[in-house]
């Protein structure tokens, strides 16, 4: 996939968010206590088979182009695409596994607070459907990094540019996003992302 391949993309992932009502513009109060003039629901994104295949084809190529072993992120967010990718990656021949971080550590069975194939050494990428301030996702960001393991990328659909993406940098996290948030609160390609990484 170059550049106008994942620009033509992102733009229909951005069309069918519409048509799906996961991105509606108006008056809200985030879970955070913050205003904003969009909602985001990525759910509803990755719950829909062309959604799934347009995020798919696009995060593929980065976590091939990290030689990720690894991706996953915080449930419940996470979860809808991690078979997704890894089913794409299987018919194309790449070893891709998938895993999932719960808020807290079960406390029956196993105990265990990340599910899946992750072990400790692995290159992994994390991911949530959206980044605001990165609570969610940091609190993931730590279980992970304590198994031992590397975290070499994060990836989002959307970032808002609350803060999150900063704080993942500061870790020495890159991100890589589709969409963004820009300074009139409309939702758009990050066409500079995808310069970025495509070209």
């Amino acid at each position: 996939m170059n550049y106008a391949d994942a620009i033509a993309r992102a733009e229909r992932l951005l069309e069918r968010a519409l048509e799906l009502g996961a991105l509606r513009y108006g008056d809200f109060t985030l879970s955070s206590g913050a205003k904003s003039y969009y909602y985001f629901d990525g759910r509803l994104l990755t719950t829909d088979g062309e959604s799934v295949e347009i995020v798919a084809s696009i995060f593929l190529q980065i976590l091939a182009k990290r030689n990720i072993h690894q991706f996953g992120g915080p449930a419940v967010a996470a979860v809808p695409i991690i078979g997704g990718i890894a089913l794409m990656a299987h018919t194309k021949g790449y070893d891709l596994k998938g895993y999932f971080v719960r808020s807290e550590q079960k406390q029956h069975g196993m105990g265990k607070q990340i599910e899946g194939h992750i072990t400790p050494g692995d290159r992994v990428a994390i991911w949530d459907d959206t980044i605001s301030t990165g609570g969610s996702l940091l609190d993931a960001v730590d279980a992970v990094a304590a198994l031992p393991t590397e975290i070499n990328i994060a990836l989002c659909i959307l970032d808002r540019n609350q803060g999150g993406s900063d704080k993942l940098r500061e870790r020495g996290i890159p991100l890589f996003n589709i969409l963004t948030s820009n300074s009139e609160g409309r939702v758009e390609v990050d066409t500079a992302t995808l310069k970025e990484w495509f070209e």
